[in-house]
Parts: structure tokens; C-alpha cells; sequence
């Protein structure tokens, strides 16, 4: 007679490799609202959410596309427009009343993306739990390797290349960025 051997079924999210359960039932056990940061290869998400028994509530939620409302002229998939919409999920955050979060990067490795959003919503005035040594520094928040690089192609006589066919497109120039990151800033604090 063959031996019956017991199986375990795993949750779908699990076996996916999507969810890690355990992670989430701590941050759950914190009893306060998850800040959520998610990349792509073009964008950032910022979201903050609040666990209810019948299913996570999203209450405020920033995109890097929202940027473009407030003078943003630039690509949406790197680290200053991380910071960015950080900052405008963090005003946002704010208006909802909540001062304190708990950061949830899901089962993404760290990458400076993710941090420099952290530091935008930080900026905004939000608490939450971080270790100073993960947020990038503000040479790159600022944009500056982005400017750096933008120089060195065009002086070496490359032209913009691929990387910066946009730019041109929108007729707006990689040296600039610094000055326009603070005008977004402010765009975003008025409203």
C-alpha cells in the first residue's frame, strides 16, 4: 500500500513570490498606517495605506506623473523624481492628518530610488523610522550625476544621445535641473 504524503498549499501571493507574510503581519502588528514606495522602470509610487479587516484602504497616493502638473520637465524614473514625489505624497499624507508611518518596500531590494523617495516624504514632514546611511546623497536628489553626465556627452561632442532624446524634445537642458527641482518643490507647497 503506498503511503499518503501530506502536502502543504501555500497562499497563491506566496508561492508567487510576491508577498512575504511574515513581514507583513509585523508591520501590521505596528497598528500604524504603511507607507508604500514601488518603482518601474519609468516611475515611482508613493501610497499610504491604512489595513482594515476587509482589505487595505489606500488614503493618499502620489505618482511621478502627477509631477508634470507642478513644472516638472523631466524624466519620472529617477532619483530626483523619486524625491519629488515623495515630497508631494508626503504634503499629501500630511493634509490627511497623519504625522507618523512605518516604511514598506515589499520584497524590492533597497535601490536609492526607493530611499530618495523616503527622504522626500521625510522632508515633507512626515516621521518615519529610517536609518540615515540608506538616503542618498544630495548631490543625487539634486540631480547633480545627472547634469555631470549631460555635460560630459555633449563636451565629448556625442550630442544628447538616446539617453536624453526627451530633453530635447521638451527643449529643456540637464543643467537646469537643480534650479527646477526647487521650483517643483514650491509648486507643491502652495497648493
Amino acid at each position: 500500500m503506498a503511503r499518503k504524503t501530506k502536502m502543504t498549499v501555500y497562499f497563491r501571493r506566496k508561492r508567487e513570490g510576491r508577498t512575504d507574510y511574515k513581514m507583513r503581519l509585523r508591520l501590521l502588528m505596528s497598528s500604524m498606517p504603511r507607507l508604500i514606495v514601488r518603482k518601474s522602470l519609468k516611475h515611482m509610487q508613493v501610497q499610504l495605506i491604512s489595513y482594515r479587516t476587509a482589505g487595505d484602504v489606500v488614503v493618499v497616493s502620489a505618482h511621478t506623473s502627477e509631477l508634470k502638473k507642478y513644472g516638472w520637465k523631466y524624466g519620472c524614473g529617477n532619483i530626483p523624481a523619486a524625491y519629488l514625489a515623495g515630497y508631494l505624497a508626503g504634503k499629501k499624507v500630511l493634509a490627511k492628518k497623519v504625522d507618523e508611518t512605518i516604511l514598506d518596500i515589499g520584497l524590492q531590494s533597497g535601490s536609492a530610488r526607493i530611499y530618495a523617495a523616503l527622504k522626500g516624504v521625510v522632508d515633507a514632514g512626515v516621521k518615519v523610522a529610517h536609518n540615515d546611511k540608506v538616503i542618498p546623497s544630495d548631490g543625487f536628489i539634486k540631480g547633480t550625476h545627472i547634469k555631470n553626465y549631460f555635460e560630459s556627452i555633449t563636451k565629448q561632442g556625442q550630442g544628447s544621445g538616446n539617453q536624453f532624446s526627451a530633453y530635447a524634445k521638451n527643449k529643456t537642458n540637464a543643467s537646469d535641473m537643480e534650479a527646477d527641482i526647487e521650483k517643483v518643490k514650491e509648486n507643491i507647497d502652495r497648493k
